[in-house]
């Protein structure tokens, strides 16, 4: 009988999974606004818009049912994904701790790291954390508050790229690959090199990491790796040839919002497809996922730099003087770069029992020249995120569903 219980549950997960997805609501939502999508929907070559958007519906027992809708999407339609891969390493390099406790290693060791090939570079100590000193669970912190660069690349090295590629291939992230560290010109040979670490617990070893080599190629099917008509070079000059973003990293739009409904919702995936997490990694991921800049002091921001709102470009665009909802908080993982705004999230409405997931890609680069940081992320990309997350919102206020209880999603930010 319990073998029985078991199956029925697994069918029950794998059916809720796989539900077909609606490829028209989402199309005639934008079209009834023209004054709002009208721009962008006359040129969808143009701004490359993927959209999945997941309605949340729950049981008197407040479980989750998912019924979801696209616009556009195509897995093999490449763009690129800057900082949302992020997200991946953040849960991955959390899962090596899980696997590696016996040693003593926790978040919170001190996480040395050295160098061992050309154009690696050496931590040791971070000055924004609140002993000096860095770590896992610090680097995460400022990925997911500020999406620092360096501190993804750090735990980039930690992971190791075959490490990372595995485990995109184990959860079902197919379409998605991550071969690169981000803004040093990571590429090549230089990126399947991965740096020494050793991790202390106070002055004591407990895990040493030697330097890894990844041979390996991680080829997808892709279309659209070769863009525009010219590009700056690393000397900054035009060269009049499309710009190629071949062997550069990839996270498909599903792949993206999959991993987020495997993050939020674990309970609704067989146990053997959910994340290898404990319940405090959850609760250090959604704290600081939803988190403002403003609301923490170690590390501590600047708030002309990165104002409340700086990271929620789904529902507040990039518009610095907002006063964000006190009743909203937005659990994501944005990234912009080479014209393209990308933003993958879980929204929640405490006060009017609101919650629904939201994925999104837009690009603009009307000359068609990469890397002259001349791209419409001011008066396309953003104004777009901001009114796609806003109409999303305005139709979940309206939807008819049962209240949920959404008491596991409220943090403390202090």
């Amino acid at each position: 009988m319990r073998t029985l219980l078991s199956l029925l549950f697994l069918m029950n997960s794998f059916s809720l999974m796989a539900q077909k997805t609606d490829t028209t609501f989402l199309k005639k939502l934008m079209e009834s606004k023209p004054e709002l999508f009208g721009s962008v929907l006359n040129h969808p070559e143009q701004n490359q818009i993927q959209i999945l958007y997941t309605q949340i519906t729950r049981n008197a027992q407040n479980k989750p049912s998912f019924k979801s809708y696209s616009y556009h999407l195509d897995p093999h339609h490449y763009f690129y994904p800057a900082s949302t891969v992020k997200l991946a390493a953040v849960i991955f390099a959390l899962e090596k701790v899980n696997r590696l406790r016996s040693t003593g290693l926790t978040t919170k060791s001190t996480m040395i790291t050295d160098s061992a090939y050309k154009g690696q570079t050496r931590v040791l100590t971070d000055t924004s954390a609140k002993n000096g000193l860095p770590s896992v669970a610090h680097y995460i912190k400022k990925i997911l508050l500020t999406s620092d660069n360096d501190a993804f690349n750090r735990l980039f090295e930690f992971i190791g790229r075959s490490e990372i590629n595995e485990k995109l291939k184990k959860y079902g992230f197919k379409d998605s690959r991550i071969l690169n560290r981000l803004a040093i010109g990571d590429a090549g040979e230089t990126a399947k090199h991965t740096n020494p670490i050793r991790f202390y617990n106070d002055d004591h070893l407990v895990y040493d990491q030697k330097a890894q080599y990844d041979p390996k190629e991680y080829n997808l099917e892709l279309t659209n790796l070769v863009m525009g008509k010219g590009y700056l070079d690393s000397a900054d000059k035009l060269v009049n040839k499309p710009f190629s973003l071949a062997n550069k990293n990839a996270f498909a739009i599903n792949d993206q919002h999959h991993l987020m409904q495997k993050l939020i919702f674990p309970e609704a995936f067989p146990a053997n497809e959910r994340f290898n997490l404990t319940a405090d990694d959850y609760k250090l991921i959604y704290t600081y996922m939803s988190k403002y800049p403003t609301e923490s002091d170690y590390p501590k921001y600047d708030a002309k730099e990165f104002w409340p709102t700086y990271a929620k470009m789904l529902y507040y665009g990039r518009e610095k003087n907002v006063v964000p909802d006190s009743n909203i908080r937005i659990f994501n993982k944005y990234g912009d770069s080479y014209g393209y705004i990308i933003d993958n999230s879980y929204f929640v409405d405490f006060k009017n029992g609101i919650e629904y997931f939201l994925t999104a890609v837009v690009q603009s680069n009307e000359d068609g020249i990469f890397n002259d940081n001349k791209y419409e992320y001011e008066t396309v990309c953003y104004p777009f995120m901001k009114n796609l997350g806003r109409t999303i919102y305005e139709f979940e206020l309206n939807r008819k569903k049962r209240k949920p209880d959404l008491s596991k999603f409220e943090m403390n930010y202090r």
